[in-house]
């Protein structure tokens, strides 16, 4: 998956997103299930894109600032708990390329991962962490300094993973020693990182097509959870708050009403 957005996609990392959106980039919208004020993240969806970010993103890929404990948490994939700790075991850890310190104190030799661990970081040097990857990306952009398109469509990080998943034309070219793929969604147009996703890549274990895009929006929806594990319990307190705004201004202006109403009408001498 996002395999390398080496080199290019490492530069990319540090532009502003308004400037990557003035080089170019064809983002379409994809209508998730988490969008909107009453959205919700699919469970199934979830658990398909944690299946290919495992077969397929972390050859390169880490995403060091999510726990792996958090996949039994309710709202995301919420896997139980005895599988999240089969997963943390078999999860294909690179110590030398990453960078862990698995150490067990008491043994001090290296250990399998632990539920209560985080996701390893890179296997790959210039390869992006995706822990936030969903909301480091803004794939959408309305009039300058309004928010207008953010507005309607969202920042459109999951739309961007995406599009750069399934943008590639089949042409490459070399420069200064680089192999550069062609990539209708990235902002140069060209991008490091080659062709990921194929058809049947991954055998989904609910009988889902694994097509190049299904698999492009299950990842793209997993990695906007990791980036927002909480996006659920945030809407849910927001509309809370507003439904109490409602009520609070209402009595309010009755409360208001009933005080003045004698007062009202009244000609002073």
């Amino acid at each position: 998956m996002i395999r390398k957005l080496a080199i290019t996609a490492v530069t990319a990392l540090t532009l502003p997103v308004a400037a990557m959106a003035a080089e170019g980039g064809h983002i379409e919208d994809v209508a998730f299930s988490f969008e909107g004020p009453f959205g919700k993240f699919d469970q199934h969806q979830l658990q398909r894109g944690l299946q290919v970010f495992t077969e397929v993103c972390t050859a390169c890929h880490g995403m060091k600032f999510v726990p792996i404990r958090t996949l039994a948490d309710e709202g995301g994939p919420q896997l139980p708990m005895d599988q999240v700790r089969a997963y943390a075991t078999a999860y294909p850890v690179n110590d030398a390329a990453s960078n862990l310190q698995l150490l067990d104190p008491a043994t001090e030799e290296t250990r399998t991962l632990l539920p209560t661990d985080n996701f390893p970081a890179n296997h790959t040097v210039n390869a992006p962490d995706l822990s936030l990857m969903a909301k480091a990306r803004a794939g959408f952009h309305g009039p300058y300094g309004t928010g207008i398109s953010q507005l309607v469509n969202g920042i459109g990080g999951p739309e961007y993973i995406h599009a750069i998943l399934t943008g590639y034309t089949g042409e490459e070219k070399v420069e200064a020693g680089t192999t550069y793929y062609e990539n209708h969604a990235f902002s140069t147009g060209w991008i490091a990182m080659a062709t990921q996703l194929s058809d049947d890549q991954v055998t989904y274990a609910d009988g889902t097509p694994a097509t190049v895009d299904q698999m492009a929006k299950d990842v793209a929806a997993f990695l906007m959870w990791a980036a927002e594990p909480k996006l659920m319990a945030r809407k849910q307190a927001g509309l809370t708050a507003v439904i109490f705004l409602i009520v609070l201004t209402s009595l309010l202006y009755l409360t208001n009403k009933k005080l003045w109403a004698p007062h009202k009408g009244k000609k002073h001498a």
